[in-house]
Order: structure tokens, then sequence, then C-alpha cells
């Protein structure tokens, strides 16, 4: 087995266990439910879901490879082989947490298919095996041969930590020669136009600790956008393409200027925020302060100027996209399920670069409210499209609005979003923990057990119903007679009053960057406790979102709420906020027994005509309001998290 080499800041996945509380039940939900239901889709074993066909694909390159020839057409997108990658990173992880001998054996069984369909030199993908052998390297814009390679090297890295077994890796390490070959010993011009292959070759070199996979990453990474025009040029070179894009369009493929040289969020929006993680993480690496500056400074331009309230980004069907600052439109957004995640590996690498809760806050906020709507309770159903904004009719069906569906799919054509969320909440413990230089960073509450084996050996359980409950409780079991230690906690920026006891006696602490640093002898009699307040709080716009003047919205801790037209008399159009109404919390049996609130408010009396000189007339109304993430469960109906107030 090849020697391991975790960075500092890591804890490996095995230090953390999750307990039964609100994150506990997704990752049990992932490796229940989610994890066999997304292998029937990618085997076609779905009832009227769309067909994916991604394993038969390699199935198919494996005929050709063996024998020359295959019965089966190449079926999907150009990028298909990706979803297979991303479901065995899942399955890695919930293989780790909970072994199961029979889903690890089909595991295996597809990790020898992808190796019988790899090539003598290396290359791996079923699109240019099966369908366009002749053209492979020849579009590196639209093909994405080096984004399925990445998400490949993630789910080889991930199965070598999680089950010990190192087949796929040695795959995926000759892939990554192969490509270390052209591109660097060989000098081809090109770089991804799709990046994901840089963060993915940054945890295939921590892995093995092979120096030439950085080396790698960083020449993806500093040749993008030197000479803008390559894409062109490669489209006059090699006249073929796979959807039409417009290769003048530098944007899209973030390659109008050198990487350190950009200050906007710009083009496609899950390619942006990919790039700018393996930006970061090569930043952190190498020490490079021009680029880290670069990094921080398109984090700002996304928080501040491109990012919805919930932690989507992408705002246009078109392209995906980013658009303009302060352009976030809600019933047109298209707030991709992949895009927020593509934030949160962003964030989680700004956290090793900086320790500053601007970046643990939106990695929460993204994480509770656009990443779990992009799933089904029952984690069966799949947002690709996340709308702050729905209305039966026109929602999925007008020409401007076919991308923005007001119910979840079963699979997508494009499926990269539902095998996304689920390595993601099986991974959850990478973002909620970390450390460095003998100090435990805290970035998100969830409940479960860390253990620590090195500066202050012992275990850190954390007890919580949090996102609902205010409370978090940090409780110790030293491996001698105490944890001699330091342990940071985020203090979120939505906690107007937040208090830290020990063992019953408040501490007073200034935060740091928005994380209190608590140095103590702990011993197994202590509770540390972290009492947020969990006040809803009314969020007001900038005056600058056209989309959202005279509105208001609602968020309860990191959660932000929308009304849906099943609670509030089918209509949700014809709301308006009281500007100084009450505001009430109820629990719901409904939706998994959230936290719903009341708000006082009215409801417009509206008649037949489409316009009218008479002010319509107004009732009052108890307005009923739902977490976002909860939304679209209970049928087609309305919903709006944006509400006019009066």
């Amino acid at each position: 087995m090849r020697e391991k080499h975790f960075e500092k800041e890591s804890f490996g996945l095995d230090e953390f266990s999750l307990d039964g509380s609100f994150v506990g039940t997704y990752e049990e939900m992932i490796r229940q439910v989610v994890i066999p239901y997304q292998e029937k889709a990618l085997r076609d074993e779905i009832e009227g879901a769309e067909k994916s066909h991604a394993i038969d694909n390699f199935r198919a390159a494996a005929a050709m490879i063996e024998t020359g020839k295959c019965d089966a057409d190449f079926y999907g997108m150009v990028f298909q082989d990706s979803d297979v990658a991303k479901w065995l990173e899942a399955a890695a992880y919930s293989l780790l947490k909970d072994p199961d001998p029979e889903l690890e054996a089909r595991c295996d069984e597809v990790i020898d298919l992808i190796g019988r369909a790899q090539h003598k030199d290396g290359y791996l993908n079923t699109y240019f095996t099966v369908k366009e052998p002749e053209k492979r390297w020849t579009n590196l814009e639209e093909a994405h041969e080096l984004y399925c390679a990445g998400h490949m090297i993630e789910a080889a890295v991930a199965y070598a930590e999680c089950t010990g077994k190192e087949k796929l890796l040695e795959i995926m390490c000759r892939m990554s020669d192969h490509v270390y070959q052209r591109f660097v010993t060989e000098k081809a011009e090109g770089f991804p136009g799709h990046p994901e292959v840089e963060l993915a070759l940054m945890r295939l070199y921590r892995y093995t600790d092979n120096n030439k996979y950085k080396e790698l990453a960083e020449h993806f990474v500093n040749c993008r956008g030197v000479d803008s025009d390559y894409f062109v040029k490669e489209s006059e070179k090699y006249p073929w393409t796979v959807w039409g894009n417009n290769c003048e369009d530098r944007e899209y493929t973030q390659c109008h200027a050198p990487v350190r040289k950009q200050t906007k969020a710009v083009g496609h929006a899950v390619r942006a925020v990919y790039l700018y993680a393996g930006m970061a993480d090569v930043a952190k690496e190498t020490q490079d302060e021009e680029l880290a500056d670069a990094c921080r400074v398109l984090w700002d331009n996304i928080t501040k100027q491109r990012m919805y309230v919930t932690g989507a980004i992408g705002s246009a069907y078109e392209g995906e996209a980013f658009t303009a600052d302060y352009h976030l439109p809600n019933d047109t957004a298209y707030a991709e399920t992949c895009a927020s995640i593509g934030l949160i590996f962003f964030a989680r690498r700004m956290l090793d670069l900086d320790k500053n809760r601007k970046y643990s806050d939106i990695m929460e906020r993204a994480l509770y409210n656009c990443v779990l709507a992009g799933m089904q309770l029952d984690g069966r159903r799949f947002f690709y499209v996340n709308p702050l904004e729905v209305v039966p009719g026109i929602s999925g069906e007008a020409k401007t609005h076919k991308h923005a569906l007001p119910q979840r799919p079963k699979w997508f054509a494009c499926a990269c979003c539902p095998p996304n969320v689920a390595r993601l909440l099986t991974s959850i413990g990478r973002y909620a923990w970390s450390q460095e230089e003998g100090t435990v960073y805290s970035h998100l509450y969830v409940g479960g057990t860390l253990q620590i084996n090195d500066h202050a050996k012992g275990k850190i359980t954390v007890v919580t119903n949090y996102p609902y409950d205010e409370k978090v409780q940090y409780h110790f079991k030293p491996d001698g007679q105490n944890m001699d230690m330091k342990l940071a906690i985020r203090i979120p920026g939505w906690s107007q009053n937040t208090q830290i006891l020990l063992n019953g006696t408040r501490l007073e602490v200034t935060p740091v960057n928005g994380y209190a640093y608590i140095s103590h002898k702990f011993t197994k009699d202590d509770i540390l406790e972290l009492s947020l307040d969990m006040s809803v709080r009314k969020i007001f716009p900038s005056e600058k979102l056209n989309s959202d003047s005279g509105k208001v919205t609602y968020s309860r801790g990191p959660l932000v709420y929308c009304a849906e037209g099943i609670d509030n008399k089918g209509d949700v159009l014809a709301l308006t906020v009281k500007r100084e109404g009450k505001v009430s919390e109820f629990r719901m049996d409904e939706l998994g027994g959230v936290v719903g609130i009341e708000v006082e408010g009215y409801r417009t009396l509206g008649g037949d005509e489409l316009y009218s000189y008479e002010r319509p007339q107004q009732d009052t109304e108890v307005i009923k309001m739902i977490p976002y993430y909860t939304w679209g469960n209970r049928g087609l109906n309305q919903m709006r998290v944006w509400i006019p107030e009066k």
C-alpha cells in the first residue's frame, strides 16, 4: 500500500463519527436509501427515470479495449463517467462508517470494469473510447476529459482511504501519469474547459506524496488564461463540437485572463468555483500569496455581489452562469445544486488559508439551504436548479422558465448533482472540523464524536439538535487525565447574543475573525456549551437587488425560510408582510418535525382584471413559512422566499 500523506489541517474521515441528530440522519439516509437508489439509476433500473447508461458505457469501452469492437453505443452526456465516479466516492465514505460486504463487492466489480476500459497508455474515458477514438485531447473546452479524470481521481483517493483497496488508485495514477506526460513532459498546450482536475490532483498528491501531481495541478492553474485565445485556436485546428459552445466567450470558461488577474466570478458557475477551490488548494500548498489574494478577491465578489440568500450561485440558465453584480432573479435563478457544493469546496479551502467565519458562515448557509433543497426528504428525487420563487404553470413550462422545475425529478439526463450531494453529505466531517498548529477548529455544529490522536489525545463529542435548537455542547473524554488543548469554535454572524459556558459558568472570550479560542485542560467532567441566539430574524436585500426591492425574507439560525402555497390557501403571490408584525414559531409534524414560523401580514384580494384603476383590498393574514430546504415535498404548489413588505 502506498504511503499516505495527509495534510496537517485535516482529520481523517475515520476520526469523526456522526450520531443520530440532524446531519447524522442524512448520512444514514444516504447509506440506506440514496446510494442504492443512485446505483440503480446508473444501471437504468428505476422505472420512469431518465436513462443513465453510465455503467454500461464502461462495459462498452472495456469491450473496445479487449476486442476492438462493441455492440453498444455510448449513451448520455460527454461527462457521463463522472456520475459513476461521484457515486463510488459516496459509497467509499459510506463503507468506512458502515461496512457492507455486498455494496463493497459491487463497487469492486465496477472498479474492475473501469480498469478493463483503460488504454495501455493510461488514458481513460468511455466517450472517446467508444464514440470518438480518433479525437481524444482535441476539444478540451467541451469534451470534459480532464473533468472526468478529476472526479475519478477523487473517487480513487476516497476508495483507497476508506477501504484500503488501491486498484482504482493505481488506475487513476496511470491516467494522471498519462496527463502529466502529455501536458508537462511533452508540453502540449491547453487546460481544462471544465476545471475539477486541479483540486483532484491536489488530493492525489497529498495521498501519494508524489510531487508531480502537485506540479500538474499547478501547471493547469498557472497556464489558464495566459493565452486567452487558446479555445478559439483549438476550434480552428480541430473543427468539431460536442454541443456548440461559443469559444469566443472567454469568460464562460474563466480563461479571459490569467487566474491571478481575475477579479470577478464569471461564466459557468460550477466551473468557476471548482477552479477557485483548486487555486486555493495550490496557493496553500505552495505558499503563493498572489494566488491566495486572487482567491480572496473572487470570494468577496461572489458572496458580496453574486450570491443568493440561500447560498446558491449562478443567476442564468444561459451558460449556467454568473451574470452581473446584484443580478439575482428569483423565478429564473439557475442556482445549480452542484454550484453550491462547489462553493462549499471553495469555502473549506479558504478556511485552510484564513481561519475566518466569513468562509464557514457561507459554507453553512449553502449546506443547510441550497444543498439540502437539492434532494427530496426521502432521498429519491433531486433538483438540479433551485429557484427562489415557483409558480406552477409558469415554472418548468414557460420558455424562459423551462429549467426552473416546480418538482424534483427522479433523475436527470445530466445527473451531476445527485451523486455530488451524496458524496458531500457522507464526508461532512471534513467540513465540520480541522486542525492547525495544535488548535482544533469547530466549523460546523454537527452531532458526533471526534477522535484526536496527536497533541491532545482523546475524544470530543458534540451533543446538539442543531440547526433547530440553540445549544451545542462539547463533551470530552481524554485518553489520560485531561486534554490540554486549544479549541476554536465558530461564532456565527447571524447569532446576535452568543454565550460560551464552561460547566455552567460563562466565559468571556473575544472572538478573533469570528472564532472563539478556548485553551483549557479538559477533563471527562467538563462540558463546554455554546448557546446561540436562534431568534427569527428578518433579512433585507440590498437596494441594488432589483428582483427583491421592497421585499423581505426570514431566517432562524442558519435556515432561510419560504412560504409555500399548501400552507397559505394555495396562493403566496398575494401575500404581503406587515412591517412591524409579530413573528412566532411552531413545531410541524410534517417535513420531519421542522420549526415553522408565522408572520403577521396581509392578503391582497384581486379581481379578474389584468390591470385596474382601483386599489385592491387587503385582508389581514397569518403567513406560514417553512425552512427553504423542505419546500417541494408536498406536491405541486407555489413557493416564494422574498415577500413584499408593507
